[in-house]
Protein backbone atom coordinates (compact mmCIF):
# COMPACT_ATOMS: atom_id res chain seq x y z
CA UNK A 1 0.00 0.00 0.00
CA UNK A 2 2.93 2.28 0.94
CA UNK A 3 5.45 3.59 -1.71
CA UNK A 4 8.67 4.56 0.90
CA UNK A 5 11.62 5.69 -1.01
CA UNK A 6 13.25 4.73 2.48
CA UNK A 7 12.10 0.66 3.48
CA UNK A 8 10.32 0.80 6.81
CA UNK A 9 10.38 -2.68 8.65
CA UNK A 10 7.44 -3.52 10.91
CA UNK A 11 8.59 -6.45 13.52
CA UNK A 12 7.15 -8.12 15.98
CA UNK A 13 6.83 -11.11 18.10
CA UNK A 14 6.36 -11.31 21.62
CA UNK A 15 5.82 -13.48 24.92
CA UNK A 16 7.95 -16.14 25.24
CA UNK A 17 11.86 -15.60 24.31
CA UNK A 18 11.35 -18.08 21.67
CA UNK A 19 9.55 -15.46 19.48
CA UNK A 20 11.81 -12.62 21.26
CA UNK A 21 15.22 -13.88 20.65
CA UNK A 22 14.89 -14.68 16.19
CA UNK A 23 13.15 -11.58 16.21
CA UNK A 24 15.73 -9.75 17.45
CA UNK A 25 18.56 -11.66 15.22
CA UNK A 26 16.79 -10.92 12.30
CA UNK A 27 16.82 -6.51 13.81
CA UNK A 28 20.55 -7.12 14.92
CA UNK A 29 21.39 -8.79 10.87
CA UNK A 30 18.98 -5.95 9.07
CA UNK A 31 21.15 -3.67 11.11
CA UNK A 32 23.98 -5.42 10.08
CA UNK A 33 22.81 -4.50 6.21
CA UNK A 34 23.03 -1.08 6.62
CA UNK A 35 19.04 -0.52 7.63
CA UNK A 36 18.75 2.15 9.46
CA UNK A 37 17.33 1.85 13.33
CA UNK A 38 15.17 4.76 13.13
CA UNK A 39 13.65 2.60 9.82
CA UNK A 40 13.20 -0.16 12.04
CA UNK A 41 10.02 -0.53 14.32
CA UNK A 42 9.33 -3.54 17.10
CA UNK A 43 5.70 -4.31 17.78
CA UNK A 44 4.14 -5.53 20.60
CA UNK A 45 2.88 -5.25 24.48
CA UNK A 46 4.90 -2.68 26.70
CA UNK A 47 3.56 -4.77 29.65
CA UNK A 48 5.51 -8.36 28.14
CA UNK A 49 9.10 -8.76 27.82
CA UNK A 50 9.69 -7.91 24.53
CA UNK A 51 9.01 -4.61 26.01
CA UNK A 52 12.28 -5.03 28.16
CA UNK A 53 14.07 -6.39 25.51
CA UNK A 54 13.50 -4.81 22.93
CA UNK A 55 14.24 -1.32 24.60
CA UNK A 56 17.20 -2.89 26.01
CA UNK A 57 18.38 -3.17 22.64
CA UNK A 58 17.49 -0.02 21.36
CA UNK A 59 14.68 -0.21 19.14
CA UNK A 60 12.13 1.89 18.52
CA UNK A 61 9.12 -0.29 20.23
CA UNK A 62 5.35 0.45 19.38
CA UNK A 63 2.80 -1.31 21.73
CA UNK A 64 -0.74 -2.05 21.54
CA UNK A 65 -2.33 -3.99 24.40
CA UNK A 66 -3.48 -7.69 23.49
CA UNK A 67 -4.12 -10.97 25.70
CA UNK A 68 -3.53 -14.22 25.01
CA UNK A 69 -6.88 -15.67 23.75
CA UNK A 70 -9.26 -17.48 26.23
CA UNK A 71 -9.68 -21.21 24.73
CA UNK A 72 -13.55 -21.09 26.13
CA UNK A 73 -16.34 -19.74 24.77
CA UNK A 74 -17.21 -17.10 27.97
CA UNK A 75 -17.46 -13.19 29.13
CA UNK A 76 -13.80 -13.33 28.65
CA UNK A 77 -13.56 -14.36 25.26
CA UNK A 78 -16.11 -11.31 24.60
CA UNK A 79 -13.81 -9.44 26.44
CA UNK A 80 -10.74 -10.26 24.16
CA UNK A 81 -12.86 -9.96 21.18
CA UNK A 82 -13.25 -5.99 22.24
CA UNK A 83 -9.42 -5.99 22.86
CA UNK A 84 -8.10 -7.53 20.02
CA UNK A 85 -10.33 -4.91 17.89
CA UNK A 86 -8.89 -1.64 19.37
CA UNK A 87 -5.27 -3.08 19.48
CA UNK A 88 -5.76 -3.68 15.37
CA UNK A 89 -7.05 -0.21 15.11
CA UNK A 90 -3.67 1.13 17.43
CA UNK A 91 -2.11 -1.06 14.90
CA UNK A 92 -3.92 0.79 11.73
CA UNK A 93 -2.55 3.60 13.10
CA UNK A 94 0.86 2.93 13.60
CA UNK A 95 0.68 1.53 9.84
CA UNK A 96 -0.75 5.03 8.35
CA UNK A 97 1.85 6.58 10.76
CA UNK A 98 4.88 5.00 9.64
CA UNK A 99 3.88 3.32 6.87
CA UNK A 100 5.57 -0.10 6.56
CA UNK A 101 7.03 -1.96 3.77
CA UNK A 102 6.89 -5.60 5.11
CA UNK A 103 6.05 -6.93 8.51
CA UNK A 104 7.63 -9.93 9.93
CA UNK A 105 6.45 -12.02 12.45
CA UNK A 106 8.28 -14.71 14.79
CA UNK A 107 4.83 -16.08 16.60
CA UNK A 108 2.59 -15.10 19.32
CA UNK A 109 -0.31 -13.73 20.07
CA UNK A 110 1.26 -9.64 19.77
CA UNK A 111 1.51 -10.72 16.52
CA UNK A 112 -2.25 -10.83 15.72
CA UNK A 113 -3.13 -7.31 15.88
CA UNK A 114 -0.73 -6.01 13.32
CA UNK A 115 -1.07 -8.84 11.04
CA UNK A 116 -4.82 -8.19 10.84
CA UNK A 117 -3.92 -4.69 9.84
CA UNK A 118 -1.38 -5.77 6.94
CA UNK A 119 -4.02 -7.91 5.58
CA UNK A 120 -6.65 -4.69 5.73
CA UNK A 121 -4.35 -2.36 4.11
CA UNK A 122 -2.34 -4.95 1.86
CA UNK A 123 0.74 -4.71 3.45
CA UNK A 124 3.05 -7.63 2.64
CA UNK A 125 3.93 -10.14 5.71
CA UNK A 126 5.99 -12.41 6.57
CA UNK A 127 5.89 -15.40 8.69
CA UNK A 128 8.37 -17.26 11.31
CA UNK A 129 7.40 -20.72 12.63
CA UNK A 130 9.83 -21.86 15.14
CA UNK A 131 8.46 -24.84 16.16
CA UNK A 132 7.85 -28.04 14.39
CA UNK A 133 3.88 -27.64 15.52
CA UNK A 134 3.25 -23.97 13.88
CA UNK A 135 1.41 -22.05 16.22
CA UNK A 136 -2.20 -20.63 16.00
CA UNK A 137 -0.85 -17.34 14.47
CA UNK A 138 1.09 -19.18 11.98
CA UNK A 139 -2.20 -21.06 11.19
CA UNK A 140 -4.26 -18.10 10.76
CA UNK A 141 -2.31 -15.75 9.13
CA UNK A 142 -0.45 -18.38 6.82
CA UNK A 143 -2.45 -18.33 3.65
CA UNK A 144 -2.37 -14.70 3.29
CA UNK A 145 1.72 -14.29 3.69
CA UNK A 146 4.38 -13.62 0.94
CA UNK A 147 6.04 -16.35 2.11
CA UNK A 148 6.87 -18.82 5.68
CA UNK A 149 10.00 -19.28 6.96
CA UNK A 150 10.07 -22.52 9.07
CA UNK A 151 13.12 -23.29 11.78
CA UNK A 152 12.14 -27.07 11.12
CA UNK A 153 11.69 -28.65 7.73
CA UNK A 154 9.01 -31.09 9.20
CA UNK A 155 6.10 -28.08 9.93
CA UNK A 156 5.27 -27.62 6.60
CA UNK A 157 3.23 -30.57 6.83
CA UNK A 158 0.73 -28.47 9.36
CA UNK A 159 0.15 -25.14 7.57
CA UNK A 160 -1.60 -24.01 4.49
CA UNK A 161 0.84 -22.70 2.12
CA UNK A 162 3.34 -23.77 -0.66
CA UNK A 163 5.33 -20.81 -0.38
CA UNK A 164 8.43 -21.63 2.51
CA UNK A 165 11.41 -21.70 3.02
CA UNK A 166 13.17 -23.78 5.67
CA UNK A 167 15.98 -21.24 6.99
CA UNK A 168 16.36 -22.44 10.54
CA UNK A 169 15.84 -20.68 13.47
CA UNK A 170 17.95 -17.25 14.12
CA UNK A 171 20.31 -17.27 17.27
CA UNK A 172 22.13 -14.58 18.98
CA UNK A 173 25.27 -13.90 16.91
CA UNK A 174 27.12 -14.42 20.02
CA UNK A 175 26.82 -18.54 19.21
CA UNK A 176 28.83 -17.59 16.10
CA UNK A 177 31.32 -15.12 17.50
CA UNK A 178 32.63 -17.60 20.41
CA UNK A 179 34.13 -20.43 20.34
CA UNK A 180 34.02 -23.44 23.01
CA UNK A 181 37.92 -22.68 24.13
CA UNK A 182 36.75 -18.87 24.55
CA UNK A 183 33.47 -19.80 26.75
CA UNK A 184 35.34 -22.15 28.73
CA UNK A 185 38.47 -19.84 29.28
CA UNK A 186 36.14 -16.85 30.76
CA UNK A 187 34.19 -19.81 33.05
CA UNK A 188 37.99 -20.64 34.22
CA UNK A 189 36.85 -24.54 33.33
CA UNK A 190 39.44 -25.65 31.04
CA UNK A 191 40.08 -29.06 32.04
CA UNK A 192 36.18 -30.12 32.95
CA UNK A 193 33.41 -32.48 32.06
CA UNK A 194 30.54 -29.58 31.81
CA UNK A 195 27.08 -31.20 32.66
CA UNK A 196 24.59 -27.99 32.23
CA UNK A 197 21.25 -28.71 34.04
CA UNK A 198 18.65 -25.94 33.12
CA UNK A 199 15.02 -25.12 32.54
CA UNK A 200 14.42 -21.63 31.13
CA UNK A 201 14.46 -18.28 32.89
CA UNK A 202 11.85 -19.45 35.53
CA UNK A 203 12.79 -23.13 35.84
CA UNK A 204 11.46 -26.82 34.98
CA UNK A 205 10.36 -28.24 38.28
CA UNK A 206 10.38 -31.91 36.80
CA UNK A 207 14.19 -31.18 35.45
CA UNK A 208 14.75 -29.70 39.28
CA UNK A 209 13.66 -32.55 41.75
CA UNK A 210 15.56 -35.15 39.16
CA UNK A 211 19.13 -33.88 39.00
CA UNK A 212 19.75 -34.58 42.98
CA UNK A 213 21.35 -38.09 42.26
CA UNK A 214 23.43 -36.68 39.69
CA UNK A 215 24.44 -34.23 42.03
CA UNK A 216 25.55 -36.36 44.00
CA UNK A 217 27.24 -38.73 42.14
CA UNK A 218 29.22 -36.42 40.80
CA UNK A 219 29.42 -33.86 43.46
CA UNK A 220 33.46 -33.17 44.40
CA UNK A 221 35.11 -35.06 41.56
CA UNK A 222 37.28 -32.91 39.91
CA UNK A 223 37.21 -33.74 36.67
CA UNK A 224 33.58 -32.81 36.53
CA UNK A 225 31.58 -29.99 37.10
CA UNK A 226 27.87 -29.52 37.03
CA UNK A 227 26.11 -25.78 36.42
CA UNK A 228 22.45 -25.80 37.00
CA UNK A 229 20.62 -23.25 36.18
CA UNK A 230 17.49 -23.57 38.34
CA UNK A 231 15.02 -21.08 37.11
CA UNK A 232 14.25 -17.41 39.49
CA UNK A 233 11.11 -19.34 40.99
CA UNK A 234 13.10 -22.90 42.12
CA UNK A 235 16.42 -21.44 43.23
CA UNK A 236 15.42 -21.11 47.07
CA UNK A 237 14.06 -24.84 47.20
CA UNK A 238 17.00 -26.11 45.02
CA UNK A 239 19.34 -24.34 47.37
CA UNK A 240 17.64 -25.45 50.22
CA UNK A 241 17.69 -29.11 49.30
CA UNK A 242 21.19 -29.32 48.38
CA UNK A 243 22.28 -27.78 51.38
CA UNK A 244 20.04 -30.02 53.56
CA UNK A 245 21.68 -32.70 51.44
CA UNK A 246 25.53 -31.63 51.31
CA UNK A 247 25.60 -29.36 54.37
CA UNK A 248 27.30 -26.77 52.04
CA UNK A 249 27.07 -26.62 47.68
CA UNK A 250 29.82 -29.00 46.42
CA UNK A 251 33.05 -27.13 45.17
CA UNK A 252 32.56 -28.18 41.62
CA UNK A 253 28.96 -26.94 41.63
CA UNK A 254 27.94 -23.48 39.89
CA UNK A 255 24.23 -22.94 41.11
CA UNK A 256 22.39 -19.88 39.52
CA UNK A 257 18.43 -18.91 39.33
CA UNK A 258 19.36 -17.43 35.69
CA UNK A 259 22.37 -16.73 33.27
CA UNK A 260 22.38 -13.25 31.72
CA UNK A 261 24.99 -15.02 28.96
CA UNK A 262 23.50 -17.96 28.80
CA UNK A 263 25.48 -18.27 25.16
CA UNK A 264 28.73 -18.34 27.31
CA UNK A 265 27.30 -21.74 29.20
CA UNK A 266 26.35 -23.53 26.82
CA UNK A 267 29.44 -22.43 24.33
CA UNK A 268 31.44 -24.30 27.54
CA UNK A 269 28.89 -27.52 28.15
CA UNK A 270 29.52 -31.01 27.13
CA UNK A 271 26.14 -32.08 28.07
CA UNK A 272 23.11 -30.40 28.80
CA UNK A 273 19.88 -31.71 30.30
CA UNK A 274 16.93 -29.23 29.35
CA UNK A 275 13.57 -28.52 28.06
CA UNK A 276 12.39 -28.56 24.04
CA UNK A 277 11.63 -25.53 23.07
CA UNK A 278 12.47 -24.24 19.54
CA UNK A 279 14.78 -21.74 20.97
CA UNK A 280 16.69 -23.95 23.36
CA UNK A 281 17.04 -26.56 20.64
CA UNK A 282 18.16 -23.93 18.06
CA UNK A 283 20.80 -22.95 20.65
CA UNK A 284 22.08 -26.23 21.43
CA UNK A 285 22.86 -27.71 17.76
CA UNK A 286 24.38 -23.98 17.07
CA UNK A 287 26.09 -25.29 20.32
CA UNK A 288 27.21 -29.10 18.82
CA UNK A 289 26.00 -30.38 22.24
CA UNK A 290 25.03 -33.32 22.74
CA UNK A 291 21.38 -33.24 24.81
CA UNK A 292 18.77 -35.10 27.15
CA UNK A 293 15.66 -33.05 26.46
CA UNK A 294 12.76 -33.55 28.72
CA UNK A 295 10.01 -31.88 26.92
CA UNK A 296 7.30 -29.66 29.06
CA UNK A 297 3.96 -31.31 28.76
CA UNK A 298 1.74 -28.61 28.90
CA UNK A 299 3.39 -26.90 26.28
CA UNK A 300 0.43 -25.86 23.19
CA UNK A 301 -0.11 -28.29 20.80
CA UNK A 302 2.42 -30.75 22.83
CA UNK A 303 4.48 -28.85 20.51
CA UNK A 304 7.91 -29.51 23.34
CA UNK A 305 7.64 -33.25 22.35
CA UNK A 306 7.09 -32.77 18.80
CA UNK A 307 10.28 -30.50 18.66
CA UNK A 308 12.51 -33.50 21.08
CA UNK A 309 11.22 -36.34 18.44
CA UNK A 310 12.79 -34.46 15.53
CA UNK A 311 15.72 -34.43 17.44
CA UNK A 312 15.88 -37.88 18.32
CA UNK A 313 14.90 -39.06 15.03
CA UNK A 314 18.10 -37.55 13.52
CA UNK A 315 19.79 -38.67 16.52
CA UNK A 316 20.83 -35.53 18.13
CA UNK A 317 19.26 -36.30 22.01
CA UNK A 318 17.99 -38.36 23.86
CA UNK A 319 14.48 -37.98 25.58
CA UNK A 320 12.55 -38.53 28.54
CA UNK A 321 9.10 -37.60 28.80
CA UNK A 322 7.81 -35.29 31.83
CA UNK A 323 5.98 -38.06 34.02
CA UNK A 324 8.95 -40.77 33.42
CA UNK A 325 11.40 -38.93 34.45
CA UNK A 326 12.74 -39.43 37.95
CA UNK A 327 16.27 -39.03 39.70
CA UNK A 328 16.97 -43.01 38.87
CA UNK A 329 16.29 -42.61 35.02
CA UNK A 330 17.76 -38.90 34.38
CA UNK A 331 21.18 -40.41 35.92
CA UNK A 332 21.42 -43.22 34.33
CA UNK A 333 20.71 -41.81 30.97
CA UNK A 334 23.53 -39.05 31.72
CA UNK A 335 25.71 -41.82 32.76
CA UNK A 336 25.30 -43.64 29.88
CA UNK A 337 26.78 -40.68 27.42
CA UNK A 338 29.54 -39.47 30.31
CA UNK A 339 30.57 -43.02 29.81
CA UNK A 340 30.62 -43.58 26.27
CA UNK A 341 32.45 -41.09 24.63
CA UNK A 342 31.87 -42.37 20.87
CA UNK A 343 28.36 -42.10 21.25
CA UNK A 344 28.43 -38.33 22.98
CA UNK A 345 30.44 -37.26 20.13
CA UNK A 346 28.01 -38.91 17.58
CA UNK A 347 25.18 -36.36 19.29
CA UNK A 348 27.32 -33.53 19.45
CA UNK A 349 28.58 -33.98 15.54
CA UNK A 350 24.96 -34.41 14.77
CA UNK A 351 23.90 -31.02 16.42
CA UNK A 352 25.96 -29.08 14.87
CA UNK A 353 25.77 -30.54 10.97
CA UNK A 354 22.02 -30.00 12.21
CA UNK A 355 22.72 -26.42 12.93
CA UNK A 356 21.86 -23.32 10.37
CA UNK A 357 24.37 -20.80 11.52
CA UNK A 358 22.92 -18.46 8.30
CA UNK A 359 19.44 -18.51 9.59
CA UNK A 360 19.00 -15.18 9.73
CA UNK A 361 20.86 -13.72 7.01
CA UNK A 362 18.45 -16.04 5.07
CA UNK A 363 15.35 -14.39 6.52
CA UNK A 364 16.69 -11.30 6.40
CA UNK A 365 17.12 -11.89 2.48
CA UNK A 366 13.69 -13.36 2.25
CA UNK A 367 12.24 -10.05 3.71
CA UNK A 368 13.87 -7.62 1.28
CA UNK A 369 12.79 -9.99 -1.78
CA UNK A 370 9.38 -9.22 -1.22
CA UNK A 371 9.80 -5.41 -1.08
CA UNK A 372 12.49 -4.81 -3.88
Amino acid sequence: MFNNKEKTYFITGGGTGGHIYPAVSVINTLLDNGIDNKNIFYLGNEKNMEYEIATKQGYNFLSYNVKGMPRKLSFKFVAWTFNLFFATLKALYYCFKYKPSVVFATGGYVCAPILFASQILNIPYILHESDIHPGLVTKLFARGAKSVSLGFESAKNAIKTKNFLTNGNPIRKEFKEISKEQAREELSLKDKFIILIMGGSLGAKTINNSSFKILKEYANKKEYQIIWQTGKKNFDEVTKKILEEFGELPDNLVLQPYFDKMYIVLLAADLVISRAGSLSLSEICACGLASILIPYPHAAGDHQKKNAIELVKNNIAKMIEDKNCNNDILFDTVNELVNNKTLLEELSKNAKNYSKQDSAQKIVEQINGVIS
